[in-house]
């Protein structure tokens, strides 16, 4: 039994690190078409907590009762996020993805109300403008999937007011988008787009106790005049302004 489930540590862990190999769109999404099957059981296996942690750093800063936000789960995959927002009341859940199989697999969970095929950086959401109290994005943050540039574009269809909650990665491998996306949400702070919310290191002992504060300041939960953040290896909530 333990060698069977170091095998398949191995082989989640090796599935895992060809993609984020992959920086090329049209491949990664092809990828996934092909991982979409054993992605809940692989994920699983490697422990992946980035759902939970978004879920819960939203719940924290969202300003209405769950049972009453419309929320959309933008790169959705196989619903993970939506499990995670079903179990603490949420119910009105939208979700997109780039990949036709992972949103075969979303769909038999039953629990959106509806999903879209939308490749985010490629083309603009299906929705209109103001029309969620929260957005999330978790896990497609890092090259080759949702560009930083497509931010703006979560912000146009959140409700002012409204949140919106990113992960992102902070392995050596994604560092370079991780800074760009931090320009990018600062810019976009800095011009009165969103106000940060809340902040939420989530990478082990690093950094130490006397940096943490600062660190979660940069890396939580902020309020859009129209939207908020979480991420990763922090936790975003930013709220949309007015």
């Amino acid at each position: 039994m333990a060698q069977a489930e170091a095998g398949n540590l191995a082989e989640a862990r090796a599935r895992v690190g060809a993609l984020h190999g992959i920086t090329d769109l049209d491949h990664k999404l092809h990828f996934y078409e092909r991982w979409a099957p054993d992605y809940d059981q692989d994920v699983a296996t490697l422990q992946y907590r980035a759902p939970c942690l978004a879920v819960d750093c939203l719940t924290q800063a969202l300003p209405v009762p769950p049972h009453a936000a419309l929320i959309l789960d933008v790169a959705c995959g196989t619903g993970l996020v939506a499990a995670e927002l079903q179990a603490r009341g949420f119910l009105q859940l939208h979700g997109v993805d780039g990949s036709p199989k992972m949103l075969e697999q979303a769909q038999a969970r039953g629990l959106y109300q509806h999903l879209s095929l939308c490749t985010l950086g490629q083309e603009p959401l299906p929705s209109s403008e103001g029309t969620f109290d929260a957005v999330l994005i978790v896990g497609a943050l890092s090259d080759g999937q949702v560009p930083c540039s497509a931010i703006p574009e979560l912000l146009r269809v959140t409700k002012p007011g409204g949140l919106v909650c990113l992960t992102t990665r902070t392995n050596p491998s994604n560092l370079r988008y991780k800074e760009a996306l931090e320009t990018v949400l600062d810019r976009l702070e800095q011009a009165g787009a969103w106000k940060r919310l809340v902040a939420l290191w989530t990478g082990g002992n690093w950094p130490p106790p006397s940096l943490r504060w600062a660190l979660e300041l940069l890396t939580g939960m902020a309020s859009s005049l129209a939207s908020s953040t979480c991420t990763e290896s922090r936790t975003w909530p930013r709220r949309r302004e007015w």
